[in-house]
Protein backbone atom coordinates (compact mmCIF):
# COMPACT_ATOMS: atom_id res chain seq x y z
CA UNK A 1 0.00 0.00 0.00
CA UNK A 2 1.64 3.45 -1.22
CA UNK A 3 1.29 6.52 1.52
CA UNK A 4 -1.09 7.67 -0.87
CA UNK A 5 -3.44 5.55 -0.19
CA UNK A 6 -2.71 4.31 3.01
CA UNK A 7 -3.57 8.15 3.93
CA UNK A 8 -6.65 8.14 2.08
CA UNK A 9 -8.02 5.02 3.93
CA UNK A 10 -7.69 6.28 7.01
CA UNK A 11 -9.61 9.42 6.26
CA UNK A 12 -12.26 7.17 4.92
CA UNK A 13 -12.15 5.25 7.94
CA UNK A 14 -12.28 8.29 10.00
CA UNK A 15 -15.03 10.47 8.44
CA UNK A 16 -17.16 6.88 8.45
CA UNK A 17 -16.92 7.02 12.39
CA UNK A 18 -17.44 10.59 12.57
CA UNK A 19 -20.56 10.13 10.51
CA UNK A 20 -21.55 7.76 12.74
CA UNK A 21 -20.96 9.95 16.09
CA UNK A 22 -22.52 13.08 14.05
CA UNK A 23 -26.06 11.19 12.51
CA UNK A 24 -26.50 8.73 15.77
CA UNK A 25 -26.99 11.77 18.41
CA UNK A 26 -29.36 13.73 15.54
CA UNK A 27 -31.83 11.12 15.59
CA UNK A 28 -31.65 9.32 18.27
CA UNK A 29 -35.16 10.74 19.58
CA UNK A 30 -36.81 9.64 16.54
CA UNK A 31 -37.30 6.32 17.36
CA UNK A 32 -38.43 7.65 20.96
CA UNK A 33 -41.19 10.28 19.25
CA UNK A 34 -44.07 8.03 20.47
CA UNK A 35 -43.07 7.64 23.91
CA UNK A 36 -41.64 11.46 24.17
CA UNK A 37 -45.20 12.23 23.41
CA UNK A 38 -46.89 9.92 25.54
CA UNK A 39 -45.14 11.30 28.92
CA UNK A 40 -45.10 15.00 27.41
CA UNK A 41 -48.71 14.34 26.81
CA UNK A 42 -48.16 16.29 23.75
CA UNK A 43 -49.43 16.14 19.66
CA UNK A 44 -46.81 13.85 16.98
CA UNK A 45 -45.90 17.21 15.65
CA UNK A 46 -45.09 18.93 18.59
CA UNK A 47 -42.55 15.84 20.12
CA UNK A 48 -41.23 15.92 16.17
CA UNK A 49 -39.75 19.23 17.66
CA UNK A 50 -36.98 17.35 19.30
CA UNK A 51 -35.76 16.08 16.29
CA UNK A 52 -36.70 19.47 14.11
CA UNK A 53 -34.79 21.80 16.71
CA UNK A 54 -31.53 19.67 16.00
CA UNK A 55 -32.09 20.09 12.41
CA UNK A 56 -32.59 23.32 12.17
CA UNK A 57 -29.59 23.95 14.65
CA UNK A 58 -27.36 22.03 12.24
CA UNK A 59 -28.67 23.83 9.31
CA UNK A 60 -28.13 27.23 11.06
CA UNK A 61 -24.68 25.89 11.90
CA UNK A 62 -23.32 24.56 8.91
CA UNK A 63 -22.33 27.93 7.00
CA UNK A 64 -20.37 29.79 10.25
CA UNK A 65 -18.40 26.06 10.31
CA UNK A 66 -17.48 26.46 6.97
CA UNK A 67 -15.58 29.49 7.34
CA UNK A 68 -14.25 28.27 11.10
CA UNK A 69 -12.75 25.40 8.83
CA UNK A 70 -10.88 27.44 6.48
CA UNK A 71 -9.35 29.46 8.66
CA UNK A 72 -8.32 26.83 11.11
CA UNK A 73 -8.75 23.93 9.08
CA UNK A 74 -11.16 20.68 8.93
CA UNK A 75 -9.95 18.45 11.31
CA UNK A 76 -9.36 21.31 14.39
CA UNK A 77 -13.02 22.32 13.39
CA UNK A 78 -14.48 18.70 12.88
CA UNK A 79 -12.94 17.93 16.32
CA UNK A 80 -14.17 21.44 18.17
CA UNK A 81 -18.18 20.78 16.79
CA UNK A 82 -18.36 17.34 17.24
CA UNK A 83 -17.00 17.52 20.92
CA UNK A 84 -19.51 20.16 21.95
CA UNK A 85 -22.35 18.31 20.58
CA UNK A 86 -21.55 15.93 22.34
CA UNK A 87 -21.82 17.97 25.69
CA UNK A 88 -25.04 19.64 24.73
CA UNK A 89 -26.76 16.62 23.78
CA UNK A 90 -25.32 15.39 27.46
CA UNK A 91 -27.23 18.62 28.87
CA UNK A 92 -30.20 18.12 26.29
CA UNK A 93 -31.65 15.22 28.84
CA UNK A 94 -29.80 15.65 32.26
CA UNK A 95 -31.70 19.13 32.86
CA UNK A 96 -33.51 19.12 36.37
CA UNK A 97 -37.30 19.15 35.39
CA UNK A 98 -37.09 18.04 31.83
CA UNK A 99 -40.52 16.46 32.21
CA UNK A 100 -41.84 19.31 32.98
CA UNK A 101 -43.20 21.67 30.03
CA UNK A 102 -40.44 24.43 30.94
CA UNK A 103 -37.91 21.82 31.28
CA UNK A 104 -38.62 20.50 27.89
CA UNK A 105 -38.42 23.71 26.22
CA UNK A 106 -35.38 24.38 27.62
CA UNK A 107 -34.48 20.35 26.38
CA UNK A 108 -35.31 21.97 22.93
CA UNK A 109 -33.28 24.91 23.25
CA UNK A 110 -29.92 22.41 24.55
CA UNK A 111 -31.18 20.35 21.23
CA UNK A 112 -30.69 23.19 18.82
CA UNK A 113 -27.47 24.28 19.90
CA UNK A 114 -26.30 20.52 19.91
CA UNK A 115 -27.45 21.00 16.26
CA UNK A 116 -25.49 23.98 15.62
CA UNK A 117 -22.03 22.22 16.36
CA UNK A 118 -23.14 19.26 15.14
CA UNK A 119 -23.41 21.08 11.86
CA UNK A 120 -19.53 20.86 11.35
CA UNK A 121 -19.14 17.48 10.45
CA UNK A 122 -21.03 17.97 7.30
CA UNK A 123 -20.39 21.64 6.27
CA UNK A 124 -16.44 20.65 6.57
CA UNK A 125 -16.20 16.53 5.76
CA UNK A 126 -16.85 16.55 1.80
CA UNK A 127 -14.64 19.69 0.95
CA UNK A 128 -12.34 17.76 3.53
CA UNK A 129 -12.39 14.37 1.70
CA UNK A 130 -12.52 16.46 -1.87
CA UNK A 131 -9.02 17.90 -0.96
CA UNK A 132 -7.24 14.64 0.61
CA UNK A 133 -8.12 11.85 -1.95
CA UNK A 134 -7.70 11.85 -5.71
CA UNK A 135 -10.43 13.21 -8.21
CA UNK A 136 -10.50 9.69 -9.64
CA UNK A 137 -11.82 7.88 -6.30
CA UNK A 138 -13.87 11.16 -5.02
CA UNK A 139 -17.30 10.07 -6.26
CA UNK A 140 -16.79 6.71 -4.76
CA UNK A 141 -15.18 8.32 -1.54
CA UNK A 142 -18.12 10.28 -1.00
CA UNK A 143 -20.56 7.50 -0.78
CA UNK A 144 -18.18 5.63 1.66
CA UNK A 145 -19.03 8.60 3.94
CA UNK A 146 -22.54 8.92 3.15
CA UNK A 147 -22.61 4.99 4.25
CA UNK A 148 -21.50 6.10 7.68
CA UNK A 149 -24.26 8.32 8.22
CA UNK A 150 -26.80 6.45 7.26
CA UNK A 151 -24.97 3.76 9.79
CA UNK A 152 -25.15 6.65 12.41
CA UNK A 153 -29.15 7.51 11.96
CA UNK A 154 -29.35 3.60 12.53
CA UNK A 155 -27.29 3.46 15.78
CA UNK A 156 -28.92 6.71 17.18
CA UNK A 157 -32.95 5.00 16.10
CA UNK A 158 -31.94 0.97 17.04
CA UNK A 159 -30.37 1.44 20.55
CA UNK A 160 -32.25 4.48 21.31
CA UNK A 161 -35.47 3.05 21.46
CA UNK A 162 -35.27 -0.21 22.66
CA UNK A 163 -33.11 1.40 25.95
CA UNK A 164 -35.39 4.25 25.99
CA UNK A 165 -38.66 1.87 26.08
CA UNK A 166 -37.08 -0.19 29.15
CA UNK A 167 -35.33 2.96 31.18
CA UNK A 168 -37.27 5.83 30.10
CA UNK A 169 -36.41 8.21 26.51
CA UNK A 170 -34.12 10.63 28.34
CA UNK A 171 -31.59 7.34 29.38
CA UNK A 172 -32.12 6.09 25.59
CA UNK A 173 -30.82 9.39 24.15
CA UNK A 174 -27.69 9.23 26.95
CA UNK A 175 -26.79 5.95 25.86
CA UNK A 176 -26.31 7.24 22.56
CA UNK A 177 -24.11 10.32 23.37
CA UNK A 178 -21.68 7.90 25.11
CA UNK A 179 -21.62 5.83 21.89
CA UNK A 180 -21.15 9.02 19.62
CA UNK A 181 -17.73 9.95 22.24
CA UNK A 182 -16.30 6.07 21.47
CA UNK A 183 -16.64 7.40 17.80
CA UNK A 184 -15.10 10.87 18.17
CA UNK A 185 -12.24 9.20 19.80
CA UNK A 186 -11.47 6.88 16.86
CA UNK A 187 -12.07 10.13 14.40
CA UNK A 188 -9.32 11.52 17.07
CA UNK A 189 -6.91 8.62 16.03
CA UNK A 190 -7.65 8.11 12.61
CA UNK A 191 -8.06 11.64 10.98
CA UNK A 192 -4.84 12.75 8.79
CA UNK A 193 -3.37 15.99 9.00
CA UNK A 194 -4.71 17.23 6.07
CA UNK A 195 -1.83 17.46 3.07
CA UNK A 196 -3.55 19.92 0.21
CA UNK A 197 -5.29 22.24 2.03
CA UNK A 198 -3.48 25.57 3.85
CA UNK A 199 -5.72 27.97 6.33
CA UNK A 200 -6.00 30.91 5.61
CA UNK A 201 -8.74 34.12 7.09
CA UNK A 202 -11.54 35.11 4.43
CA UNK A 203 -11.94 39.34 4.33
CA UNK A 204 -15.44 39.79 4.53
CA UNK A 205 -16.37 40.54 1.24
CA UNK A 206 -14.39 37.78 0.40
CA UNK A 207 -16.54 35.57 2.36
CA UNK A 208 -19.36 37.08 1.22
CA UNK A 209 -18.38 36.51 -2.73
CA UNK A 210 -17.43 32.05 -1.56
CA UNK A 211 -21.01 31.53 -0.52
CA UNK A 212 -22.93 33.83 -3.30
CA UNK A 213 -20.66 32.91 -5.64
CA UNK A 214 -22.64 30.17 -5.71
CA UNK A 215 -25.79 30.74 -5.95
CA UNK A 216 -25.60 32.23 -9.26
CA UNK A 217 -25.36 28.55 -11.07
CA UNK A 218 -28.91 26.98 -11.25
CA UNK A 219 -27.48 23.96 -11.63
CA UNK A 220 -26.08 24.13 -7.46
CA UNK A 221 -29.39 25.95 -6.77
CA UNK A 222 -31.44 22.48 -8.22
CA UNK A 223 -28.67 20.44 -6.15
CA UNK A 224 -29.39 22.37 -3.34
CA UNK A 225 -33.47 22.27 -3.77
CA UNK A 226 -33.04 18.13 -4.13
CA UNK A 227 -31.44 18.14 -0.79
CA UNK A 228 -34.02 20.56 0.76
CA UNK A 229 -36.97 18.15 -0.85
CA UNK A 230 -36.03 14.97 -0.45
CA UNK A 231 -34.44 15.19 2.73
CA UNK A 232 -37.23 16.86 4.23
CA UNK A 233 -40.00 13.92 2.93
CA UNK A 234 -37.10 11.17 4.20
CA UNK A 235 -37.42 12.82 7.76
CA UNK A 236 -41.15 12.91 7.74
CA UNK A 237 -41.55 9.38 6.92
CA UNK A 238 -39.15 8.13 9.66
CA UNK A 239 -40.86 10.65 11.87
CA UNK A 240 -44.31 9.34 11.64
CA UNK A 241 -43.78 5.73 10.70
CA UNK A 242 -44.01 4.82 14.23
CA UNK A 243 -46.94 6.24 15.28
CA UNK A 244 -48.51 4.73 12.18
CA UNK A 245 -47.22 1.46 13.55
CA UNK A 246 -48.09 1.96 17.40
CA UNK A 247 -52.12 2.73 16.29
CA UNK A 248 -54.69 0.24 14.77
CA UNK A 249 -54.79 -1.64 13.21
CA UNK A 250 -50.91 -2.57 13.36
CA UNK A 251 -50.32 -2.05 17.39
CA UNK A 252 -47.02 -2.97 17.65
CA UNK A 253 -45.02 -2.01 20.67
CA UNK A 254 -42.15 0.26 20.73
CA UNK A 255 -39.37 -2.21 20.77
CA UNK A 256 -40.42 -3.85 17.79
CA UNK A 257 -41.26 -1.17 15.92
CA UNK A 258 -37.55 0.45 16.19
CA UNK A 259 -36.69 -2.90 14.26
CA UNK A 260 -37.75 -0.93 11.40
CA UNK A 261 -34.84 1.24 11.13
CA UNK A 262 -32.61 -1.31 10.38
CA UNK A 263 -33.96 -0.50 6.88
CA UNK A 264 -31.17 2.12 7.12
CA UNK A 265 -28.86 -0.49 6.32
CA UNK A 266 -30.43 0.16 2.88
CA UNK A 267 -28.75 3.44 3.04
CA UNK A 268 -25.46 2.25 4.18
CA UNK A 269 -25.26 -0.43 1.07
CA UNK A 270 -26.76 2.18 -1.43
CA UNK A 271 -24.48 4.65 -0.97
CA UNK A 272 -21.39 3.95 -1.58
CA UNK A 273 -22.77 1.52 -4.87
CA UNK A 274 -24.52 5.01 -6.03
CA UNK A 275 -20.91 6.90 -5.68
CA UNK A 276 -19.46 3.70 -8.05
CA UNK A 277 -21.83 3.77 -10.97
CA UNK A 278 -21.85 7.69 -11.02
CA UNK A 279 -18.35 7.70 -11.21
CA UNK A 280 -18.28 4.92 -13.86
CA UNK A 281 -21.42 6.20 -16.15
CA UNK A 282 -22.66 9.82 -14.85
CA UNK A 283 -23.91 11.11 -11.93
CA UNK A 284 -27.70 12.71 -13.45
CA UNK A 285 -29.08 9.58 -14.27
CA UNK A 286 -28.08 7.79 -11.11
CA UNK A 287 -29.71 10.59 -9.01
CA UNK A 288 -32.66 10.16 -11.13
CA UNK A 289 -33.07 6.66 -10.29
CA UNK A 290 -33.02 7.12 -6.51
CA UNK A 291 -35.43 9.37 -6.30
CA UNK A 292 -37.59 7.28 -8.34
CA UNK A 293 -37.05 4.27 -5.97
CA UNK A 294 -37.38 6.78 -3.44
CA UNK A 295 -40.84 7.32 -4.87
CA UNK A 296 -41.63 4.24 -5.36
CA UNK A 297 -40.72 2.69 -1.73
CA UNK A 298 -42.82 5.97 -0.13
CA UNK A 299 -45.49 4.47 -2.46
CA UNK A 300 -45.43 0.80 -1.01
CA UNK A 301 -45.86 1.88 2.94
CA UNK A 302 -49.93 2.88 1.67
CA UNK A 303 -50.49 -0.49 1.78
CA UNK A 304 -51.80 -1.79 4.75
CA UNK A 305 -49.86 -4.66 5.29
CA UNK A 306 -46.87 -4.72 7.96
CA UNK A 307 -44.26 -6.86 5.53
CA UNK A 308 -45.28 -4.28 2.42
CA UNK A 309 -44.66 -0.86 5.21
CA UNK A 310 -41.18 -2.70 5.68
CA UNK A 311 -40.26 -3.25 1.99
CA UNK A 312 -41.32 0.15 1.42
CA UNK A 313 -39.22 1.05 4.09
CA UNK A 314 -35.95 -0.19 2.81
CA UNK A 315 -36.66 0.81 -0.67
CA UNK A 316 -37.37 4.40 0.01
CA UNK A 317 -34.48 4.30 2.59
CA UNK A 318 -32.30 2.67 -0.19
CA UNK A 319 -33.39 5.03 -3.13
CA UNK A 320 -32.79 8.68 -0.64
CA UNK A 321 -29.48 7.76 0.59
CA UNK A 322 -28.45 6.58 -3.19
CA UNK A 323 -29.50 10.28 -4.22
CA UNK A 324 -27.84 11.79 -1.84
CA UNK A 325 -24.76 10.01 -1.93
CA UNK A 326 -24.56 11.70 -6.03
CA UNK A 327 -25.82 15.36 -4.57
CA UNK A 328 -23.72 15.76 -1.69
CA UNK A 329 -20.53 14.74 -3.58
CA UNK A 330 -21.35 17.33 -7.02
CA UNK A 331 -22.28 20.45 -5.01
CA UNK A 332 -18.71 19.96 -3.96
CA UNK A 333 -17.24 19.02 -7.22
CA UNK A 334 -19.89 21.75 -9.22
CA UNK A 335 -18.93 24.31 -6.74
CA UNK A 336 -18.28 28.02 -8.73
CA UNK A 337 -16.63 29.70 -5.30
CA UNK A 338 -16.20 28.74 -1.97
CA UNK A 339 -16.37 24.59 -2.21
CA UNK A 340 -16.92 24.38 1.27
CA UNK A 341 -19.52 26.86 1.57
CA UNK A 342 -21.24 24.93 -1.92
CA UNK A 343 -21.34 22.30 0.67
CA UNK A 344 -22.77 24.04 3.16
CA UNK A 345 -25.55 25.59 1.16
CA UNK A 346 -26.40 22.03 -0.20
CA UNK A 347 -26.54 21.26 3.87
CA UNK A 348 -28.46 24.35 4.94
CA UNK A 349 -31.27 23.40 2.45
CA UNK A 350 -31.18 19.85 3.18
CA UNK A 351 -31.40 20.22 7.07
CA UNK A 352 -33.65 23.07 6.67
CA UNK A 353 -36.02 20.62 5.02
CA UNK A 354 -35.56 18.17 7.44
CA UNK A 355 -36.50 20.91 10.18
CA UNK A 356 -39.68 22.41 8.27
CA UNK A 357 -41.03 19.00 6.52
CA UNK A 358 -40.12 17.00 9.42
CA UNK A 359 -42.66 18.87 11.29
CA UNK A 360 -45.18 19.20 8.81
CA UNK A 361 -45.39 15.52 8.54
CA UNK A 362 -47.40 15.61 11.65
CA UNK A 363 -49.46 18.36 10.86
CA UNK A 364 -50.68 16.20 7.44
CA UNK A 365 -50.33 12.88 9.69
CA UNK A 366 -52.88 14.65 12.00
CA UNK A 367 -55.26 16.23 9.09
CA UNK A 368 -55.16 12.95 7.05
CA UNK A 369 -53.66 9.83 8.71
CA UNK A 370 -50.90 8.34 7.06
CA UNK A 371 -51.62 8.81 3.68
CA UNK A 372 -51.63 12.64 4.23
CA UNK A 373 -48.16 12.45 5.30
CA UNK A 374 -47.31 9.98 1.92
CA UNK A 375 -48.71 11.98 -0.30
CA UNK A 376 -46.67 15.07 0.96
CA UNK A 377 -43.55 13.16 0.64
CA UNK A 378 -44.66 12.07 -2.93
CA UNK A 379 -45.09 15.37 -3.71
CA UNK A 380 -41.62 16.54 -2.58
CA UNK A 381 -39.71 13.86 -4.19
CA UNK A 382 -41.93 14.27 -7.34
CA UNK A 383 -40.67 18.24 -7.06
CA UNK A 384 -37.22 17.17 -6.97
CA UNK A 385 -37.00 15.02 -9.66
CA UNK A 386 -38.66 16.99 -12.23
CA UNK A 387 -36.78 20.10 -11.48
CA UNK A 388 -33.22 17.71 -11.53
CA UNK A 389 -34.42 16.32 -14.87
CA UNK A 390 -35.08 19.56 -16.33
CA UNK A 391 -31.88 21.93 -14.51
CA UNK A 392 -28.96 19.06 -14.38
CA UNK A 393 -26.68 18.92 -16.79
CA UNK A 394 -25.74 14.72 -17.73
CA UNK A 395 -21.35 15.24 -16.59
Amino acid sequence: MTERSAHSRRLLIALFFIGVATFAQLYSPQGLLPLIASEQEISADRAALMISAATLGLALGVIPWSFIGDAHGRKPAMVWAISLACVFGGLAVLMPGLSTELGFELGLVMRFIEGFMLGGVPALAVAYLNEEVSPKIAVAAAGTYISGTSLGGLTGRIVAAPVGEQLGWKTGMLTVTVIAVVCVLIFLRLAPTAQNFTPGRSRPGEALRSLTGNLRSPMLWTLYLQGFLTMGGFVAMYNFLGFHLAGPPFSVPLWIASFVFLAYLAGTWSSPRAGRLAARHSRKPVLLAGNLVMMLGVGLTLIPHLAAIVLGTVVLTAGFFAAHAVASGWVGAAATAGRAQSASLYNLGYYGGSSLFGYLGGTALHLAGWPGTVLMVLGLAGAATLLSAVVLPRD
